[in-house]
């Protein structure tokens, strides 16, 4: 397997924090009863005053990591089971990725990310480098707006409307560039044509003369993709042909992934389009250019 295209750094040693020492231990206590506990019984088995255990157990509670029953005993929380789900799906994700990023010839030069969604975000899990340089650093970790990628697009067109809506929020889209959608019933019309395609496209949207391409994987439980890949390449000479190439290539690492994941084959056109979708009217702007520094992802680097 080839090295992620930055990876995260390695964190020094640090002292713990007894605070957080506490509450791990607390939930250890919690995971490993088979019925709630009672304050008392907790206490005696954690060598803690109540006072204090009540403070944690009242903080863990209002975090959903713990919940309290009407005999006042204390159990796990439901953001437990969450946070398990979300382990086991990037973890399987992640390995299937690792798996089956360098089966593709018409991939073996370029970029090619694993990203899922993370509200209006999508947060970078991986990412294979190419050899030819890019514009932006798709960081392990690092975040960019779902609407100006294709991994986020892609996942978007897979989700209700009302869905859609709720994940940009009341403040609109954030633009990277001249080129991103500037509304929301622009992208919404975007989405639809994407969700028939079978991938979406981004079209400088997140760097000047970078194009890519995404599709959503799915798991064996259908409804909300899990994850989506992409390809980032430079648009100047992509030639029809080659975007088929990439396009159909991608479309098969993501159906590839699923189908490890257990979701259902699927079928997509033997020869996708070999030009791009018309650029919907951007409606510029909708939001203040500003805020594009809060994106902690756009790291401009140059050819690396």
């Amino acid at each position: 397997m080839r090295p992620p295209c930055q990876s995260a750094a390695r964190p020094a040693a640090a002292r713990a924090v007894p605070a957080v020492e506490r509450a791990v231990a607390l939930l250890d206590a919690l995971a490993a009863s088979r019925h709630p506990r009672a304050l008392a019984d907790l206490a005696r088995q954690l060598a803690l005053p109540k006072s204090s255990l009540h403070g944690l157990l009242a903080t863990l509670a209002a975090a959903g990591l713990a919940r309290r029953n009407a005999d006042g005993e204390f159990a796990l929380g439901p953001k437990a089971l969450q946070w398990a789900d979300a382990y086991a799906t990037q973890s399987d994700v992640m390995r299937a990725f690792d798996a089956h990023v360098d089966g593709s010839a018409a991939l073996a030069a370029e970029t090619v990310m694993l990203a899922t969604l993370d509200g209006a975000d999508v947060r970078y899990l991986a990412c294979r480098q190419g050899s030819r340089p890019l514009a932006v650093n798709f960081r392990v970790g690092g975040r960019f707006p779902a609407a100006c990628t294709s991994s986020g697009k892609s996942m978007l067109a897979q989700l209700p409307p009302d869905e859609v809506r709720a994940r940009i929020g009341e403040g609109g889209l954030l633009r990277l560039t001249r080129h991103s959608t500037a509304s929301l019933p622009a992208l919404m019309r975007q989405l639809e044509a994407f969700r028939h395609q079978g991938y979406a496209v981004d079209d400088e949207e997140t760097a000047e003369g970078m194009q890519c391409f995404g599709a959503a994987i799915h798991g064996a439980r259908g409804g909300e993709p899990l994850a989506a890949v992409a390809v980032s390449v430079i648009k100047a000479g992509l030639t029809p042909r080659r975007r088929s190439e990439l396009v159909a290539s991608i479309r098969r690492l993501a159906q590839t992934v699923s189908a490890e994941l257990g979701a259902p084959p699927s079928h997509p056109p033997s020869h996708p389009p070999s030009h791009p979708p018309a650029r919907l009217p951007s409606h510029r702007p909708s939001r203040a250019p500003g805020r594009a520094a809060r994106v902690r992802a756009a790291e401009r680097s140059g050819p690396r």
